[in-house]
């Protein structure tokens, strides 16, 4: 019951506070600290004149408050945005505003109305700020550090304020800015305060024009130099239905009645024209080469470092796959195993992107759940590249049982601080074997 007192009255005053910060100009914060300091100097009024100044701003900001009324100003507001951004990179889009009132509009700003970051009360309850455990007593009871941090951590977007030129009446300007993602997942924006000053410049008066549109956050991705992937050809049951052109050569078998699905370019149009209806050629499965990008999802912070540096790792290995000439197949857990398919014309490293940057951490199931997925499909694997959170016995059993069935494999771990890790049944290949420090990764990956 109290902690969720105390989440009601941290949500209030988080409103609170962030509309006064709006409302309120620079010179308006002055002139109100003013007015609080000549109101303690000026209470005896006879022994000081400093009453006379608290009565001037005073009436100063009593004018100001009573202009705001008259201070709304009409304007339609549109946003062109792209489909996608990347955290921790700039991305540019338009801001195109439409005066649509009789007056020359002056001194205009925008902001953003970006999706409201402060946490619901079971992530307040049920998520702890990391290393919380060492603040004292007070903080941890009352929880004012976690309310912070869990506000940060829900912020996906940072925009800054936007000015606008001059707007005569009915003119259309096309305003160039940029936001910065911060964070991978879904950024949502609900629409755009339009703030006009009142004539002393001391607060604004706010208008919000409702505009809701969403950008999917990428990963960030670190530059991975060309390194040699592990493995070669195997056979793929399917393969032909599931490679494109490139790779070894066809051989044709038979021909066929065409069955759903089959590409146009396999119809043989002389058995078409002789029987009277689709007839395709088939051809012997094809050899070829597929990787599978084992990522660890099993953390007990879903907004830790480590979890999302594993992110990072695998997005850039995704992308650096997909310069070679081989399938590959992304494997997690989430609310259950999922595998997915991008290469050689099955799908874009795109959609693989896509996929990470909703990916959260599983927090219900064991890592025997990802042993059984990908031991479900090992004998198609040319290769195995694995991103860890840790380095554990279960881990490393899970390594050695791929070795045993012949897998070659590139091992990632991403740890909290530099630490030196056993590379335990990595041992026969250390150079395969790769501990990647939070804040060190760039670097590490830089000399693969």
């Amino acid at each position: 019951m109290f902690k969720r007192y105390l989440y009601r009255n941290y949500r209030s005053a988080g409103g609170f506070g962030e509309r006064i910060a709006r409302r309120m100009t620079p010179a308006g914060r002055l002139t109100l600290v003013a007015l609080v300091v000549v109101a303690s100097l000026g209470s005896d009024t006879n022994a000081s004149l400093a009453y006379q100044t608290f009565a001037f701003l005073g009436c100063v900001i009593l004018i100001s408050l009573v202009c705001l009324i008259w201070s709304g100003r009409r304007v339609e507001v549109y946003r062109e945005m792209p489909r996608f951004g990347s955290a921790g990179e700039q991305m540019p889009y338009s801001i195109i505003v439409r005066n649509r009132s009789r007056r020359f509009l002056r001194s205009l700003t925008l902001f953003e109305d970006v999706a409201d970051p402060r946490p619901t009360f079971e992530q307040f309850v049920k998520i702890p700020e990391p290393g919380e455990e060492k603040r004292n007593w007070f903080d941890r009871y009352f929880g004012v550090y976690r309310w912070r941090w869990l506000v940060k951590q829900n912020k996906r977007l940072n925009v800054d304020e936007v000015t606008l030129p001059d707007l005569p009446p009915g003119v259309i300007r096309e305003i160039r800015t940029q936001m910065l993602p911060l964070k991978r997942g879904v950024g949502r924006v609900e629409g755009v305060w339009v703030m006009c000053p009142e004539p002393f410049g001391l607060f604004r008066a706010l208008r919000r024009v409702s505009a809701p549109q969403s950008i999917l956050i990428l990963p960030k991705r670190y530059r991975i130099p060309p390194f040699e992937m592990p493995g070669t050809m195997k056979y793929q049951q399917g393969g032909v239905s599931m490679a494109s052109s490139v790779g070894e050569s066809e051989e044709f078998v038979s021909l066929r009645e065409y069955r759903p699905g089959d590409p146009l370019r396999r119809i043989h149009w002389k058995s078409f024209a002789k029987a009277g209806k689709p007839i395709v050629k088939e051809f012997q499965d094809e050899f070829f080469v597929r990787h599978a990008l084992v990522l660890d999802t099993f953390s007990h912070n879903p907004f830790g470092n480590v979890f999302e540096e594993a992110i990072s790792v695998a997005a850039s290995l995704a992308c650096t796959v997909q310069d070679h000439d081989s399938l590959l197949d992304l494997m997690f857990v989430g609310t259950e195993a999922y595998s997915f398919t991008s290469g050689r014309g099955v799908g874009q490293t795109e959609k693989i992107l896509e996929i990470l940057a909703s990916v959260q951490a599983c927090l219900d199931k064991d890592f025997s759940v990802l042993e059984t997925l990908v031991m479900r499909h090992f004998s198609r694997m040319s290769g195995c590249l694995c991103v860890f959170l840790c380095w554990d016995e279960p881990r490393q059993r899970f390594v050695k049982m791929l070795q045993t069935k012949g897998v070659p494999l590139r091992v990632f771990v991403i740890t909290e601080t530099d630490v030196v890790l056993s590379p335990g049944p990595m041992a026969s290949e250390p150079e395969h074997f790769h501990c990647l420090p939070c804040g060190k990764i760039e670097e590490r990956l830089a000399h693969l």
